[in-house]
């Protein structure tokens, strides 16, 4: 049995018609001879009725009193409706199809409600059906505890449902269907110039992913890596094939895969960075600020410390959090705000020297001051002012030649 695994997001099954473009895709897979796994992500983005963010709003959102295994009951409503509607859609088309919620699917997680992991998968259950149907619909973002609870895997479920489920299958292909075709060089909103990448490996965009891209859950690639499953990241609405993401290209990607020296670059802005400096006793100071961190649940990132200071960085939304932790803490902090984090990503970067040369370089020519840097074998990230991040991302894809 040859199996395919597609998922299609919010903005793909929408609709009627969004949904209909779904269908081609079904039918052109099935003419292909393949069983497929459908994975569906609730129906729409907020205010549309069943979209998560629109469920969670019924009850106030993250203010409300209800415990997370509760919320959980109510938002996994959302895929459970997405995935009745699409099968009711399929049989309409004369397609053969079940719906299945992800415990139903044999998804078992942690009790961890609102963000649980996979920790099994029983696929015997889906292997009987799809002996009996061309398709089977599975609710994404979604799974049951052993004690038979409905779980939701946090954000970016749905993708992780589906390259879960494809590794537990075997399946040969992981399709991830949404609104844009494929991954670009850079945001397209942003930076004129982007273009669509044939291929990508799992590092390089699991490195992207976590680093501001938002076209797929890094959680989702980590899983198809350890299977080695090619991901493909394809637009429901055209038949290209979009980018795919391996270690192993097929031939007709073979000349697309290789050792660029910048293949993208993503970005995260709404951030503060915060430096303090203590002449005394400083590594005492280190221990001290992170710990206040950690136990207030501010996220930190872009971490430098020197002998007698540290310097990082949160998000602005956790700032007046942080300023009232620090001044407990009797420390002088200083405050930039309003920056942004841009992350050059690529695998040929990796031991090459003028890299972060041609970064600084470039920068300097447009007159953005760099508040601070740190690299990697495969990033180099660099810390800007919010106001000139659209010049830099532009200059710096230019300086790498990521539009050929």
């Amino acid at each position: 049995m040859r199996i395919l695994v597609q998922k299609f997001g919010g903005t793909s099954v929408k609709s009627k018609r969004s949904r209909q473009h779904a269908i081609r895709h079904i039918k052109e897979a099935l003419s292909e001879g393949y069983k497929i796994v459908v994975v569906v992500s609730a129906m729409g983005r907020f205010p549309d009725p069943y979209a998560t963010d629109s469920l969670l709003s019924l009850i106030n959102g993250n203010q409300s009193k209800l415990s997370n295994r509760e919320k959980d009951l109510l938002i996994s409503c959302g895929e459970t409706i997405s995935a009745t509607v699409f099968s009711h859609d399929l049989l309409e088309n004369q397609i053969e199809s079940v719906a299945l919620s992800g415990g139903e699917a044999g998804i078992i997680t942690t009790s961890n409600f609102s963000n649980a992991q996979i920790k099994t998968i029983d696929t015997q259950y889906i292997h009987q059906l799809l002996k009996e149907h061309q398709v089977v619909i599975v609710a994404g973002f979604q799974g049951k505890t052993e004690n038979n609870e409905v779980t939701t895997i946090g954000r970016g479920g749905s993708d992780t449902s589906a390259t879960a489920l494809a590794a537990a299958l075997q399946a040969e292909f992981v399709d991830i269907f949404t609104d844009v075709n494929g991954i670009m060089t850079a945001d397209p909103r942003v930076v004129s110039n982007a273009k669509k990448l044939e291929a990508i490996s799992y590092t390089e965009i699991c490195n992207l992913a976590y680093q501001g891209a938002k076209v797929i859950h890094p959680r989702a690639v980590e899983i198809a890596m350890q299977a080695n499953i090619p991901i493909r990241v394809r637009s429901t609405m055209l038949k290209d094939k979009g980018t795919l993401i391996t270690n192993a290209p097929e031939a007709d990607y073979s000349e697309s895969i290789h050792d660029k020296l910048v293949t993208g670059i993503a970005y995260v802005n709404h951030i503060t960075q915060i430096r303090i400096q203590e002449i005394k006793e400083p590594q005492q100071l280190h221990v001290m600020v992170f710990k206040a961190m950690a136990e207030a649940g501010i996220s930190v990132d872009f971490i430098n410390i020197s002998p007698n200071g540290v310097v990082y960085t949160i998000f602005e939304r956790d700032e007046p959090l942080a300023k009232e932790v620090l001044k407990e803490l009797k420390v002088n902090p200083t405050y930039t705000e309003d920056c942004a984090k841009i992350s050059l990503v690529g695998a040929g970067m990796s031991g090459l020297p003028g890299v972060t040369s041609k970064i600084v370089q470039t920068l300097t020519n447009k007159q953005i001051p760099i508040l601070q840097s740190a690299d990697s074998h495969r990033t180099i990230w660099v810390l800007i002012q919010n106001k000139n991040l659209e010049t830099a991302l532009n200059a710096l894809h230019v300086a790498f030649q990521l539009e050929k």
